[in-house]
């Protein structure tokens, strides 16, 4: 049987039959769907290797169909930080179910960087919790074909630094807006969650009150459902 190594982690686990469980596993090239044999049997030397809020060393085999076969699986990194602080993990389940239905309409290998980079994140509790999530959004929302447009407002005018804005989910962008909450200091940081790594980003100070506006417009233009 032909075989193929790879990185992946884990979106959702499915049991199946009396021991199997049908896995979807996202990986650098792109959503695999898995049959993992007998992996919830007590003695199975798969069961370890496959939790969720891991990055795991999976050998892939062929199967039938699309559904190929899981022949070994290998924790390279469990983060384990995340599970002790409810927030972060809620939002981490948040994230798999935001990333596993987007790959199965856009099937791109970049979700795979953006869900490792974002549990890295959410298990460094120094990484704001706030800018971890507007990071993921805006992220997502570009994945999806829709980035927040950073650089003008809806009319294709430049965005300015003396002026105010508030987000129109309408027009799916920043409108000029005389007391607008939306500042210079927020379409700054808004740039650099853009462009920046979370590693890059955690290293800027003095954030206060302009993330969580910030938060607030990346969640929007997202779309997602809040809980």
């Amino acid at each position: 049987m032909k075989t193929a190594r790879t990185r992946a982690i884990v979106l959702r686990r499915t049991n199946y039959g009396e021991a199997d469980r049908i896995l979807q596993l996202l990986t650098p090239d792109g959503r695999k769907s898995v049959m993992a044999r007998g992996v919830r049997k007590e003695k199975s030397k798969l069961a370890g290797g496959i939790e969720l809020f891991a990055i795991s060393d999976v050998v892939l085999g062929e199967g039938k169909g699309e559904l190929g076969v899981l022949t070994s699986a290998r924790l390279v990194h469990f983060y384990r930080h995340i599970i002790e602080d409810y927030d972060r993990l809620q939002f981490g389940y948040d994230v798999i179910k935001y990333v596993s239905r987007a790959s199965e309409m856009v099937d791109e290998p970049e979700w795979y960087d953006l869900l490792a980079e974002l549990l890295m994140a959410l298990d460094n509790k120094t990484i704001a919790l706030e800018l971890t999530q507007a990071w993921f959004y805006v992220r997502y929302a570009a994945l999806l074909g829709h980035a927040l447009n950073v650089e003008v407002d809806v009319m294709g005018d430049p965005l300015l630094a003396d002026e105010t804005y508030r987000y129109d989910s309408g027009e799916q962008g920043l409108v000029l807006y005389g007391n607008g909450d939306i500042t210079g200091a927020h379409i700054k940081l808004l740039r650099l969650i853009s462009s920046r790594s979370l590693k890059v980003l955690a290293q800027v100070g003095g954030l206060g009150s302009i993330l969580r506006d910030c938060l607030l417009v990346a969640r929007e233009h997202a779309a997602v459902e809040t809980r």
